[in-house]
């Protein structure tokens, strides 16, 4: 898996380096990603998942099993 959120479809996107002189070069913006695991109660499980900061508040206020249930609806966790 590359550096996607799964639970906020969070990705890596591109940007400048802009210096004084205002010469631009490429550079890429990394989302805040972290391996987590979460336990799943209904289905008495643990489950690996990596989340950015925000996916991780998304899952403490809505739970993580509707937090996997928005994210499978909008495509960005498939297991």
């Amino acid at each position: 898996m590359s550096r996607i959120c799964e639970i906020t479809g969070k990705k890596v996107i591109t940007g400048n380096n802009v210096s004084h002189s205002h010469a631009k070069t490429k550079r890429k913006f990394y989302p805040n990603l972290h391996t987590k695991k979460f336990y799943i109660p209904e289905e008495d499980k643990y489950i690996t998942l990596k989340v950015s900061a925000k996916g991780m508040r998304i899952i403490s206020k809505k739970g993580i099993s509707n937090a996997l249930k928005d994210a499978k609806d909008a495509g960005f966790f498939t297991a």
